[in-house]
This record gives structure tokens, C-alpha cells and sequence, in this order.
């Protein structure tokens, strides 16, 4: 594929520029909801419950103690034990999927403005049928054909793309808590070439997919951490002075200036924590978990933040479009939140050192507050207790969305993922704990470079910032 030549402006411009965009003369907000909802009219899905003695070819292999499939393709369903110093920390079940697959946004300059092929997309656990995906979200299983489906749409634009037209390449995780070591390729090409585009795909800015992020459920968590990658770069934003784009001038401040002390005071604390972590998981049989059970009707336990069902499902307009799975099930809603205020005139953000079960590189960065379905604030956590008190007060939310996990693997899992903007003096009197840190958004911007630094909250929650 021909290489891109940029003529008269960088790809920080062309970002930012984008993201300034909510409405073309070509596209409306409005059109684009009209659009979703007449897809949504017109899309037959049908899930039903089952049990595991009916789920197809699922079943559970006593030897090894999983859920798997016959094939043993796409995924499987073990138990984990963690513990610190002998002492166990928590067991339940946990997904293994070991292979890599793409999620991937194809991008192209129309009339000047780069814009961002979404697809409208249903996943059998998706509370709402469509979801704002990216232009391809596919595992290794899908784009290999091993489920005799069609090979999905695009797919030659990311694995054929020249080196000069991929805007970022990374491999990413997943959600560290239902996964063990899951991750992703998120990367984002650009093109010249004429797009041939059917009724299920839209090209939309980066300021329409933002914007509709404010919409419960209707932009699904691969666009946002896919979306969160974008990269800025430092010189280009202050070449251009694009300060006139941005309302909040705090918060350009953040994108354009690099703080080389703040980034490596951040590396040297995850470091730090994975040098001296004394956790350790085991892998185990799902039999072997005292606090949950293993039934036909599924896993479960008592005041978990989850269980497992089985499910038949059947969905017009997919590569297969009749079979069986397992999927996790969240027992509630969880809380995802992000502080951000303004020291010395740029926006920081309050992000956690977060260790989790399924964790690939034993630690990340997380979110200011980041709970599981139905586990409390920590009363004696002065940023859980700050967190709590403003968000029932509905005190400086700048967001307070929900929105759904991924569709594939988990059933109508929503997150409440709020946004507050701290008063400087509530900052500046806020204890913070050894295992948080202020940091700039380009300090953030940097380390998603790199994989498994940012994890998926804290990715999903960047994807929500408004110029």
C-alpha cells in the first residue's frame, strides 16, 4: 500500500483538529444516532440461557479442571489463587486467552479533516445491541477463520499496512480482573485509498466519537482504548499554537509540554513495585475453589463481584451468526474514577499503582478509584472517601457516564466512569497515599506507548477528555 505524505500539517494537528469537530458539513451527532437506532431497528438478536450439559461443544474437562470448548480454540475458563506472604488473598475463575488479536481504527483526511472508520457492532453480552466499535475487532480465532465464519472486513489494511501509515501500533491489556495476562493489538493505519464503506460502517471525527462517549452504553470499550492511544506530539501541538482550540487552556498546557522528572518518578515507582511484590498466582482447577461452586447452570459464589453463565445465542449480520459460550456476568455495577485539577496552570491527573489477579506485568496504572461491583469505598482511603462524598453531593463531575465492558466475553457488565475536577485547595489538602501520583496528560500520553503500563480503566476513562 502506497505510503502518506503529509502536506500541510502534522499528525498532532490533524488529531487535535479532528477532536475539536462534533459536527461537519458532511455529519451531525443527530445522524449519526438515527443511524445506530435504525440498525438497531432492523438487527434481530436472541440470547437465551442455557446450562453447560447444553452449551454446544463447551464442557468441562475434569483433567485439566476448565471449561473449554472441543476445538480448545478462543478461550477457556480456569481457577486462580492468589496469596501474599502464604496467606490467600482471594481464588475465583478466570479467562485464558492467550492469543493476540487486533483492535484497530482505520483512518483517512476527508475534505481535510481526518475522520475514523467505526463499525456498528453487536456482541451477544452488548446490553443494548449496537456498540460504537472500531473498524476491526477481531481475535486471532476470528481473522484465522477456526469458527468457519467470514474473514473480517478490513483486515488487510492492518496486517499488510506500510510502517509509515500506522499512527500507533501497541499491544495492550485487557481487563486484568477476569483475564489472565489478556492483551490486544490496538493500532490505528491511515489511508488514501477510496473506502469501500457498507451500511454497518461510518466515518465519524474524533470530537463526534468523544461526544458520543457521553452517551450511556453507545460507544463500546475497544473504540475507547483504542481511542486513548492517540499520540501527540509535544513539538508539533506548540508549533502549530493550538492553544485556541481548547477551552480548558489548563489542559493544553498537558498535552504540550513534556515533564521528563514526572515520568521517570513514575517508571521508577511501578518498578519499584514489581521488584518487591511478594503476590503470587496459581493457576488451579475450578473444583478446587471453596468459595465458589461449579454447577450446569453455571459458576458462582457468595457476594462475588460476578458469576459465569452459559448462553445460545443467534445475531444477524456477524461472521457466524448461530453458536454457544460462556460469558462472565458483573452482580452490579462497578465505580471508575478520575480526579484532575490544575497545579501551577497544567491539568494532572490522580492515577493508582493497581496490582490485579490477572495482571500480565504484575502492576499498572489505574484509575483514582477503581471498585469492583458491589465492594465499597475504603473508609480509612482519604482519595475513596473524597471521591464518594463529591460524587453524592454531585459536586466539579466534569463526566459521569455508564458504560459497558466488552460484549464478547462479558454479559451486560456497565461501569459508572465519572470524572471530577478537584478545587485547587481541595487538592492541596487532599493525603494523598504512597500509591498515587499527579501526573500530566503528555506524561500519560507517553507511557501508552509502551504495553502494559496504562491499564484498561484508566485508558477508558482518558478516551472521555474534551478539548
Amino acid at each position: 500500500m502506497p505510503t502518506i505524505n503529509y502536506e500541510s500539517q502534522s499528525l498532532s494537528e490533524l488529531l487535535i483538529h479532528s477532536w475539536s469537530l462534533t459536527d461537519t458539513p458532511s455529519s451531525t451527532l443527530s445522524e449519526h444516532l438515527e443511524w445506530v437506532q435504525k440498525l438497531n431497528d432492523e438487527t434481530k438478536v436472541v440470547l437465551k440461557r442455557t446450562s453447560l450439559s447444553d452449551c454446544g461443544d463447551w464442557f468441562y474437562e475434569e483433567n485439566a479442571g476448565e471449561i473449554r470448548n472441543s476445538a480448545g480454540s478462543f478461550f477457556k475458563i480456569t481457577g486462580i489463587k492468589e496469596t501474599l506472604n502464604g496467606e490467600l488473598l482471594s481464588e475465583q475463575p478466570i479467562i485464558l486467552q492467550q492469543e493476540i488479536g487486533y483492535l484497530g481504527f482505520l483512518c483517512k483526511e476527508i475534505d481535510g479533516v481526518l475522520h475514523f472508520l467505526v463499525q456498528a457492532k453487536i456482541e451477544p453480552g452488548n446490553v443494548n445491541k449496537i456498540q460504537l466499535s472500531p473498524t476491526i475487532q477481531a481475535t486471532r480465532s476470528n481473522f484465522e477463520q477456526k469458527h468457519g465464519g467470514r474473514r473480517p472486513q478490513y483486515l488487510e489494511y492492518f496486517a499488510d499496512a506500510a510502517d509509515d501509515n500506522v499512527i500507533y501500533d501497541q499491544i495492550q491489556s485487557e481487563q486484568s480482573s477476569r483475564f489472565k495476562g489478556k492483551r490486544n493489538r490496538n493500532i490505528i493505519v491511515m489511508t488514501q485509498e477510496d473506502i469501500q464503506v457498507n451500511e454497518r460502517f461510518r466515518f465519524l471525527t474524533l470530537g463526534q466519537l468523544k461526544a458520543l462517549m457521553s452517551v450511556d452504553n453507545l460507544v463500546n470499550m475497544d473504540t475507547r482504548t483504542v481511542i486513548s492511544c492517540l499520540p501527540y506530539d509535544v513539538t508539533s501541538v506548540k508549533e502549530a499554537d493550538l492553544s485556541y482550540l481548547f477551552k480548558d487552556k489548563a489542559f493544553y498546557n498537558s498535552l504540550a509540554s513534556v515533564n521528563e522528572r514526572e515520568l521517570t518518578r513514575v517508571v521508577r515507582r511501578l518498578n519499584d513495585k514489581k521488584m518487591y511484590s511478594n503476590r503470587n498466582k496459581t493457576l488451579v482447577k475450578l473444583d478446587e475453589l471453596k468459595s465458589w461452586q461449579l454447577e450446569d447452570s453455571g459458576v458462582h459464589g457468595k457476594n462475588k463481584a460476578f458469576k459465569v453463565g452459559f448462553f445460545e445465542i443467534e445475531i444477524e449480520g456477524r461472521e457466524v451468526t448461530r453458536w454457544h459460550q460462556p460469558l462472565f456476568e458483573a452482580i452490579g455495577m462497578a465505580t471508575l474514577g478520575l480526579f484532575t485539577t490544575v497545579i501551577n496552570g497544567e491539568r494532572k491527573y490522580l492515577v493508582k499503582l493497581v496490582e490485579e489477579v490477572g495482571c500480565f506485568d504484575e502492576v499498572e496504572l489505574g484509575p483514582s478509584v477503581q471498585l469492583e461491583p458491589n465492594h465499597g469505598f475504603d473508609e480509612t482511603n482519604p482519595v475513596e472517601t473524597l471521591f464518594e462524598r463529591l460524587h453524592k453531593d454531585n459536586k466539579h463531575i466534569v463526566h459521569n457516564v455508564v458504560l459497558s465492558e466488552e460484549g464478547g466475553r462479558f454479559y451486560h457488565e456497565q461501569n459508572r466512569n465519572v470524572i471530577i475536577d478537584l478545587k485547587v485547595e481541595d487538592a492541596a489538602t487532599l493525603e494523598v497515599p504512597k500509591d498515587y501520583l499527579w501526573v500530566s496528560f503528555q506524561t500519560l500520553n507517553q507511557l501508552v506507548k509502551f504495553n502494559n503500563i496504562l491499564n484498561l480503566q484508566l485508558r477508558n476513562l482518558l478516551s472521555l477528555l474534551r478539548l
